[in-house]
């Protein structure tokens, strides 16, 4: 999965002096929670958070007047608030790159340039949400297989071979390895025929794996 797949290439950007009046508004009126802060060739110099505008702004206990309060959201640019040199992520960059980035950084998105640094998008655990529900296929139902399986080469040919003789359709297959070395895989299936065809399945597969869990639309535990 590419990020520029998944991108919102629609971005609301500001400059280095932008003030902190109108970043607090352009945050308000378009539901946005980080705005990347561009020089004078579409460059990425900084990023400013939601958070970053809080804690610029004001508390609610300040003996500030109105006057006084609008003159500091009005000097405060948006230079002196930002984040300088942000991470980014390029548009050929993995989704999974980004969503480890974000993870490991705490970061709720991420700027997407060109190799030359101008902006052309950004990435936000939401677009990560979309993908993640997007390749497991869950929008489309049916149901899902959680098995437990050594981890040598073939070892999912025997299980791919009985959906097949049961006219199964695969949505989608995850895997991740658990603590042990094994590997858990995850099977979305199309929603078949009959309940009883799925519960052939269910069974069949039982008998040939470990199986964690199944799902249509809660889970149950095996």
């Amino acid at each position: 999965m590419l990020i520029q797949n998944w991108m919102t290439t629609e971005v609301i950007t500001v400059t280095p002096e932008t003030s902190l009046l109108k970043i607090g508004k352009l945050m308000r009126d378009n539901n946005v929670r980080r705005l990347p802060v561009l020089d004078d060739k579409g460059h990425v110099v900084g990023i400013i958070s939601d958070r970053d505008v809080r804690d610029a702004s004001p508390s609610k206990a300040t003996t500030l007047d109105m006057y006084e309060m609008h003159y500091l959201l009005a000097e405060l640019k948006a230079k002196d608030i930002m984040t300088p040199r942000p991470f980014t992520v390029k548009p050929t960059d993995t989704v999974e790159k980004a969503a480890m980035m974000m993870l490991d950084n705490k970061f709720g998105g991420l700027p997407v340039v060109e190799e030359s640094g101008r902006l052309v998008g950004i990435i936000s655990d939401q677009d990560v949400f979309k993908a993640l529900v997007s390749i497991t296929g869950v929008r489309e139902g049916g149901i899902q297989l959680g098995i437990e399986i050594t981890n040598r080469p073939g070892a999912m040919k025997p299980i791919f071979d009985l959906l097949r003789a049961h006219g199964a359709r695969i949505l989608s297959v995850l895997s991740a390895n658990n603590q042990d070395g094994d590997r858990q895989v995850f099977l979305r299936l199309r929603e078949m025929e009959s309940r009883e065809a799925e519960e052939a399945v269910i069974a069949d597969v039982k008998g040939h794996a470990h199986l964690l869990y199944w799902a249509r639309n809660e889970v149950h535990l095996v």
